[in-house]
């Protein structure tokens, strides 16, 4: 099977799979992070408004907004561009965008730490996201990020299709734990 067919059928079985899981158990997601204290002070911080079967990691978002850490959320452009990131603080009214996202329509800053949303990872730090290819370019226009994969535990498989745009994480934290990789 080609790599893409690969990637499509990991994509629809792990989207089959997420709906019997619970978003909240993010606070636990938040919990691990907050504990390995793996965010340096004064980082700016890319977050993700989470979209229907995703965990939710607002718990997360506002805790470190509370540490003083300046938080963005990702605006979706149109295909073929990176991501948008824009300034949020908790109670900042949202739009709706690509794809169903939703973003606020804060000023636009470049993040030290991104938290990515993903479909599945494996013990390498392979993701596998949506399709688009807007973490893959975002993440190669910022090579010295550091790359948080946002996950429930049950999204972890033994192996992630990859090529050569994609960019592994350097950590991945579930309501499970958190994985230096």
């Amino acid at each position: 099977m080609e790599l893409a067919a690969k990637k499509a059928a990991l994509r629809a079985e792990m989207t089959g799979l997420r709906a019997s899981w619970d978003p909240s158990v993010g606070a636990m997601l938040a919990a691990h992070v907050l504990a390995a204290c793996i965010v340096p002070p004064g980082a700016v911080v890319a977050g993700f408004w989470p979209m229907p079967g995703e965990i939710d990691i607002r718990p997360l978002l506002e805790a470190l907004h509370e540490r003083g850490h300046r938080i963005c959320l990702p605006e979706t452009p149109k295909m073929g561009l990176p991501l948008i990131f824009r300034a949020w603080t908790p109670g900042t009214d949202m739009v709706t965008g690509r794809f169903g996202t939703c973003h606020p329509l804060g000023e636009i800053i470049h993040p030290d730490l991104l938290l990515v949303p993903l479909l599945a990872f494996d013990a390498q730090g392979n993701r596998l996201g949506y399709g688009g290819g807007y973490y893959d370019r975002t993440l190669a226009q910022r090579p010295d990020a550091f790359r948080l994969g946002c996950a429930f535990a049950a999204q972890e498989v033994s192996n992630v299709p990859v090529e050569a745009t994609d960019l592994p994480l350097h950590a991945v934290v579930t309501e499970a734990g958190l994985r230096i990789l």
